[in-house]
């Protein structure tokens, strides 16, 4: 009989808003944000930039600025989590000298537009996943980032959160061995509408972009290197975007990842990555603050904790600020989102889901 006590995991928007209200009466930690401030300005105003304003109130900090395709909304925004200034267009956001760093949180297939109107003006940009469509739209965005001295930053929440820095600090030392697989699953009931963003071509829908960035995102982080294989098996619907498919990746030393994708189930996102003396598992791990490593040789296991669900967008926008004052392995993790970029383009070009920007 099943325990009527034991619930299914919320979906991300209910999980967040549980996130916010178990840190409410907390103080905010003061290790997060340890590079100078940065003035931020955001571009769009749906569920990311909502939270992302929660988080920074969190920290006692807010927004100088905000712009979007319908103003009376940014003003709603602006009203809402006390943010300075509304912008006309994006090209004034970007003509203001006092916005220094910019958060892109519009839908996938508009970021390329965004990310070259900004880096050309000279800002910082973190940018919501997918960062780009594909690994041509990427590399012109780091091209532009380098040649106007600016860091562009993925705000997966993978390649941030405190508990994969842990994690992975302790597997580069050795305490592991070898990394020998990785096995991810993202599976997520999105009820079927042609116009949603989930299924919308025109919208760069689909389960690649949309969740298949984070399953990709944890495989790559625990491999030495870059996956050169990728074989795969993918669904498309009538719209011609992915709604369900399985990879297998292998990378020049051996080490595999596989990961199934679902727009059309309910699956726990959980992770195991197993090595040569454990296996770690990571139960919802887009934002997982503790993971279990359980231990070969006797079984023990063992409970890892670091950072905290609530604070994910603070501690992407806390490492852009972190890589435009130096730190070098902060500004290194666009590199990361490169490798997952080119396993994208290679699961959507195995399963003929082409965008219209692309077919131009």
């Amino acid at each position: 009989m099943a325990d009527e006590n034991v619930s299914a995991p919320l979906d991300a928007e209910a999980a967040a808003k549980a996130a916010f209200a178990a840190v409410a009466n907390q103080g905010f930690p003061s290790d997060i944000f340890t590079a100078p401030q940065l003035r931020w300005a955001v571009v769009g105003c749906g569920v990311i930039a909502n939270q992302m304003a929660e988080s920074l109130t969190l920290a006692g900090r807010h927004l100088l600025g905000v712009q979007n395709r319908t103003r009376a909304k940014a003003e709603g925004f602006a009203s809402a989590h006390g943010v300075e200034r509304v912008y006309d267009t994006f090209a004034d956001l970007c003509a203001d000298p006092d916005v220094d760093a910019v958060y892109v949180t519009t839908p996938h297939n508009t970021h390329i537009r965004y990310l070259r109107e900004a880096l050309a003006a000279g800002k910082h940009v973190l940018c919501e996943k997918s960062i780009t469509l594909n690994s041509a739209e990427l590399d012109c965005a780091r091209a532009l980032a380098l040649a106007n001295n600016v860091v562009l930053m993925d705000a997966t929440t993978i390649l941030h959160m405190p508990l994969y820095q842990v994690l992975l600090a302790r597997a580069k030392a050795g305490e592991f061995g070898r990394m020998n697989l990785a096995q991810v699953n993202f599976g997520s009931f999105k009820p079927y509408d042609p116009k949603s963003r989930f299924y919308n071509r025109g919208l760069a829908g689909g389960a690649v972009l949309d969740i298949g960035v984070y399953a990709l995102s944890i495989m790559r982080l625990f491999m030495e290197s870059a996956p050169t294989e990728v074989a795969s098996l993918g669904n498309t619907c009538e719209t011609g975007v992915d709604v369900a498919g399985g990879a297998v990746c292998r990378n020049p030393e051996g080490q595999i990842g596989v990961i199934s994708l679902t727009l059309h189930s309910k699956q726990p996102k959980r992770a195991v990555i197993s090595f040569d003396k454990c296996y770690i598992e990571v139960d919802q791990y887009p934002r997982a603050d503790t993971a279990r490593i359980v231990w070969t040789e006797d079984g023990r296991v063992e409970e890892v904790s670091a950072g905290t669900e609530a604070y994910a967008l603070c501690y992407e926008m806390a490492d852009l600020e972190r890589a435009v004052a130096g730190d070098a392995e902060a500004a290194r993790l666009i590199d990361y989102a490169a490798d997952v970029m080119s396993v994208m383009d290679k699961l959507r070009a195995d399963w003929g889901v082409v965008y219209p920007e692309e077919e131009k």
